[in-house]
């Protein structure tokens, strides 16, 4: 999940989520869903802003080291929040994921 800048524009959004899409294919990853929750109030302020664009984003990549991925997140201007989140592997079988 990453939460964008509620200031921002939905194409930064979309620029945003195409940078992630690339860096996963580049990665030999696929994406399985993206979900665009749309701009949402925070439950308290978040670097003095009030609300932000949601994104979830399933997805699968061959790398087991996600750092660059986080790193990358991390230092982007645009994004507020991030959170990445591995599913057990009985989890991703149930879905066929691997």
């Amino acid at each position: 999940m990453i939460i964008i800048d509620g200031d921002e524009e939905d194409t930064t959004v979309d620029d945003v989520v195409s940078r992630v899409e690339t860096w996963i294919q580049e990665e030999q990853g696929q994406f399985i869903k993206t979900d665009k929750w749309g701009k949402r109030r925070f439950a308290y302020e978040i670097n003095h802003k009030a609300e932000g664009h949601y994104v979830v984003l399933e997805m699968t990549t061959g790398q087991v080291d996600m750092e660059p991925l986080e790193r990358m997140l991390r230092l982007s201007d645009e994004i507020v929040r991030h959170k990445l989140i591995r599913l057990p592997d009985h989890e991703a079988q149930k879905r066929g994921l691997i």
